[in-house]
């Protein structure tokens, strides 16, 4: 019983709620089932690892990762009376197809990496002890969303794991949607509550049942209620729908004030409790204006948002509830007010996150593209079949993972719009009537399955013409030169830049926002008719197109912010940015944690430890030599094991004089940290971790070392890509009818032209890619003398000319530049022009080798 009592505490102290419930008459146990489980890759030597876990751990951004299988295992010890209820598996993730066996008899599987699932597994388990194993593939599929992407696709049990156990007659998984019809109406002066709850009877009988729904706000206080009875026939279902009196001046949500309320649902059989769940929610409403912007709580906002990547150094994606926390106060303390939950749905635990700490965030469901794709066989290829055999399973992959996507995540305040896509464009030619089918069908079920929010079709920006696809959805997002694009500015629809800036930098970096894609007309500034932006990105990633793609955060890997986090929390909020430490003597190391005491052993809680070089006055400086964490005592674990060594030339780096890690313990007790390097003097700190099982020095085993070696893929052909089609373009002007992407759009009969005043005209390609060039081939709309430069960039600061042709006196209309294997490396393509020529581009296409 003391674990029910833990659990009780855990579900009621969040709010602050006092309800005088007793753990015993507590109808619904909800149990972690983080901790000791058992990993193989070959099913037959298995380690003691604890959830969330990766395949890949520990993994430091490399652009290869394990694929293949992994069996995960855990003795479930349950007794008589729980046999009494029906028990439910739920999986808050798993990457990306999960075979469930209890006993050896496959109970369930689940596709798609991204969103929970619960399996019932009553008659499949025994009084005493049950064997729970769980085959885990994340091997790329044809038929299952995403067929592609930048990040990488690591597998494993990388989210939360629980056992619940409940009566016959229960509210269902994530059964309870919330809504507040009536608030936009009275402009948030007053509203009803609208409670739809799904309720599951597994018993023989029809019965009548009553469910008393209560509102109660964050002081614990019950301020309304509504029951009704009804019957609800044997192995069977029912939705009972209840509506609340109108709430008068109920408190807004809004992210300067994120004031949450909540429902309590409790269902009776007479008098008898059968079962009780709590839901949060929050008053708000927006309103998304074509020509206006976007509106929260009847206020005018435009919002500064953030791409968000899930992956955290050493961890990968099988990072804990308060790692996301931090990620999600990192930006909340930079000023921005909007996260773009890119490219898929991210844990219920990270929804939670933006509601309590104040952030909006943009939901957004797996059918993503890459640019430069390859044929089929990897998360590099088109983003809809280009086999007719694998649409209707694509398809059905992508809609069931938005229907769980919004029912998971339906109640969260701060969700604000329900995206379908990130540039599934990046499709072949002839799949972009499927892209343009599955996307209306997408936004029909977003629709259908909530109409309180708008259906987004993100990264939007391609293709032009009679063939976009921004349209199709309530709201479009558009990435990179999008925001410049003349198709895509004032639109006519709701829109916002969801994607801009892309600068590649390890930190330090530079002081300076990055705005890329938003400097033209002062674009970064706003424009009445856009509701917001959002800066790619916020952390650094691991991706499959290599590092450099991969480094385009304003926080490290590690989570340290580079200056342009400090250019932004200045910008936005008025913090002046710390001194820049400098190279210095270095006499001693400083170790700091983002908590010491009260962290939680269920696999759901860690600190962040920081070591800063120091010199013999105590200042911080940017000398980074060799630094190495050590647990001198006490439980815990680095991703590397028991230590983790940090080094200036390592995937585990020390940079600009800090390094940091996460580190988490499966057993309760205090650790001793140590912070060593060579010559210096050495740093310690005491971690206390709370929970029922008590680490014994010496008797407990120590977790299993692992050492870090990258990974890299076998039997791995480097092979040349294509680029051009649908990638970004810029240029210093265009011609009305003509625009900037037209030279890119894979038409030879469509073209570029600047515009006629332009005495220095010039258009850029940006391949998204670090590239080894193979050759750059350009294509004039007709046979004429072009006098021009090709020069190329990595970062589009620093060019290198590879053909001059300013003094030609030549007719062409076709070009073909090859280089040398290996000689030349490249992300930019830039074509200036002389003055005195035609300034006009039909076609530029790229081929090379993506660099690590």
């Amino acid at each position: 019983m003391e674990y029910k009592k833990y659990i009780v505490l855990v579900l009621f102290s969040i709010w602050g709620v006092s309800l005088s419930i007793q753990a015993n008459d507590l109808p619904r146990e909800v149990v972690n089932l983080n901790r000791e489980w058992l990993y193989s890759r070959d099913n037959t030597v298995w380690q003691n690892i604890g959830l969330p876990h990766s395949f890949s751990i520990p993994y430091f951004m490399s652009k290869d990762f394990y694929t293949g299988l992994g069996w995960y295992k855990k003795t479930l010890t349950l007794s008589a009376e729980d046999m009494k209820k029906k028990l439910f598996l739920e999986f808050d993730g798993v990457f990306q197809e999960a075979e469930v066996a209890i006993n050896g008899k496959i109970v369930g599987t689940h596709v798609g990496g991204y969103t929970g699932f619960s399996m019932d597994i009553s008659s499949d388990v025994q009084v005493g002890n049950n064997i729970i194993t769980v085959c885990v593939s994340n091997l790329w599929k044809p038929n299952v969303a995403p067929r592609a992407g930048e990040h990488t696709f690591s597998g494993g049990i990388y989210r939360n794991v629980r056992l619940v156990k409940k009566n016959p007659v229960h509210i269902d998984w994530y059964g309870v949607f919330i809504t507040t019809p009536d608030l936009s109406g009275n402009k948030g002066k007053a509203s009803a509550v609208k409670i739809e709850t799904e309720i599951c009877n597994h018993s023989s009988r029809t019965v009548e049942y009553k469910l008393l729904t209560q509102i109660v706000d964050s002081e614990g206080k019950v301020i309304t209620s509504v029951e009704n009875s009804e019957k609800v026939i044997a192995n069977g279902a029912k939705k009972m729908i209840q509506q609340t009196k109108p709430l008068n001046n109920p408190h807004l949500w809004h992210p300067e004030h994120p004031y949450l309320y909540k429902v309590v649902s409790s269902l009776y059989q007479g008098t008898k409790l059968v079962d009780r769940t709590e839901t949060a929610f929050g008053f708000r409403w927006f309103e998304w204006t074509a020509d206006k912007g976007f509106f929260l709580n009847g206020k005018h906002l435009f919002f500064k948002g953030v791409n968000v990547h899930q992956d955290q150094a050493g961890w990968g994606d099988a990072v804990t509830e308060s790692a996301m926390r931090r990620d999600v106060r990192m930006m909340k303390e930079a000023g921005f007010d909007l996260i773009r939950g890119s490219h898929y749905p991210h844990a219920p635990a990270f929804s939670q996150a933006c509601d309590e700490e104040g952030m909006l965030f943009w939901s957004e469901a797996p059918f993503w593209g890459i640019g430069g794709f390859k044929p089929d066989g990897y998360w590099d290829c088109s983003a809809y079949p280009v086999n007719t055999k694998d649409i209707d399973g694509f398809e059905a992959s992508a809609l069931q993972q938005l229907e769980e996507m919004i029912r998971i995540h339906r109640n969260h305040p701060s969700i604000i719009a329900w995206s379908m896509c990130n540039e599934a464009f990046f499709s072949a030619p002839e799949a972009m009537d499927g892209v343009r089918r599955l996307l209306k069908k997408m936004v029909d079920l977003s629709h259908q399955l909530d109409s309180s929010r708008p259906a987004a079709i993100g990264g939007a920006q391609r293709p032009l013409g009679d063939a976009r696809i921004d349209k199709i959805g309530d709201i479009a997002g558009y990435n990179g030169d999008g925001a410049t694009q003349p198709d895509f500015q004032n639109p006519g629809i709701p829109n916002i830049v969801s994607e801009y800036g892309s600068v590649t930098s390890e930190r330090p970096g530079k002081y300076a926002p990055g705005w890329g894609d938003l400097q033209r007309d002062n674009g970064w500034k706003g424009f009445s008719w856009r509701s917001g932006q959002a800066i790619w990105c916020g952390f650094d990633h691991g991706s499959i197109a290599g590092s450099n793609l991969g480094k385009m955060g304003i926080v490290d890997y590690f989570r340290i912010p580079k200056r342009s986090w400090y250019w932004y929390r200045n910008e936005y909020t008025q913090i002046t940015p710390p001194e820049w430490p400098e190279e210095g003597v270095p006499a001693q190391l400083k170790l700091e944690a983002s908590g010491t005491t009260g962290i939680l052993t269920d696999g759901t809680d860690d600190v962040q430890l920081l070591v800063t070089i120091l010199n013999a006055d105590g200042k911080p400086i940017s000398n980074s030599p060799t630094v190495k964490l050590k647990i001198i005592s006490g439980p815990g674990e680095f991703p590397t094991g028991t230590s983790i060594c940090f080094a200036p030339d390592s995937d585990i780096r020390i940079m600009d004089g800090q390094a940091a890690i996460a580190f988490r313990s499966y057993h309760a007790g205090t650790a001793v940290i140590e912070a060593t390097s060579p010559g210096l003097k050495a740093a310690r700190i005491e971690i206390t971790f709370e929970g029922n099982d008590i680490w014994k020095e010496g008797i407990t085993p120590r977790v299993k070392e692992r050492p870090y070696t990258r990974y890299i893929r076998e039997k791995q052909e480097k092979s040349i890509q294509t680029f051009g089609r649908n990638n970004p373009t810029f240029a210093s002007s265009y011609h009305e009818g003509q625009a900037v992407g037209l030279a890119a759009d894979g038409n030879p009969a469509t073209f570029w032209q600047a515009a006629e005043k332009d005495t220095a005209p010039y258009w850029i390609l940006d391949t998204e890619k670090s590239l080894t060039l193979h050759e750059i081939q350009i294509v004039f709309p007709s046979s004429a003398v072009y006098c021009y430069t090709v020069d190329i960039s990595d970062d589009k600061q620093q060019w290198l000319t590879v053909s001059d042709k300013q003094n030609t006196t030549k007719s062409e209309q076709q070009v073909l530049l090859s280089f040398k294997k290996g000689s030349v490396n490249a992300r930019f393509v830039r074509i200036r022009f002389s003055e005195k020529s035609p300034a006009a581009i039909s076609e530029v296409i790229v081929k090379g080798i993506v660099r690590e």
